[in-house]
């Protein structure tokens, strides 16, 4: 579960550094800010994220998700209102940004069960559920 988590966050600041490097809104003045940015945007997409997510779910099943990068780019605003040393100059900046770190972050869902093991298959998972004698 922490490796999980490990490499959730890990591909949150990849994707955050990619963001900083191809959108010129995004900057971080050193590596230190960058990586507390990184970690708070992890904080922030633990707790505050799916509430926001619950409460704006008819809309993003509306515009088909698309709004969840609405929400992320809201996110990422936050993390540059919270971070000093971490800014985003416009909504735009940080929509583009959220479109990087969902394309990274898709990358690094897809590669926790590929690095840890886990087994993504649903038939084998009902397959090895249902020959499990307890």
């Amino acid at each position: 579960m922490i490796t999980a988590s490990l490499i959730i966050w890990l591909a949150t600041a990849v994707g955050l550094g990619f963001a900083t490097l191809l959108v010129s809104g995004i900057k971080a003045k050193n590596f230190i800010a960058f990586l507390i940015a990184a970690a708070a945007l992890g904080l922030i997409n633990a707790f505050i994220r799916p509430a926001l997510w619950l409460l704006t779910a008819p809309l993003s099943v509306v515009t088909f998700g698309l709004f969840t990068l609405v929400i992320n780019a809201f996110m990422i605003m936050l993390a540059a209102a919270l971070v000093p040393g971490f800014e985003v100059k416009s909504f735009g900046s940080a929509f583009f940004g959220a479109i990087i770190m969902a394309i990274i972050g898709a990358i690094g869902f897809i590669a926790v069960p590929l690095l840890t093991g886990a087994d993504i298959n649903w038939y084998s998972y009902e397959y090895h559920s249902e020959t499990q004698h307890y």
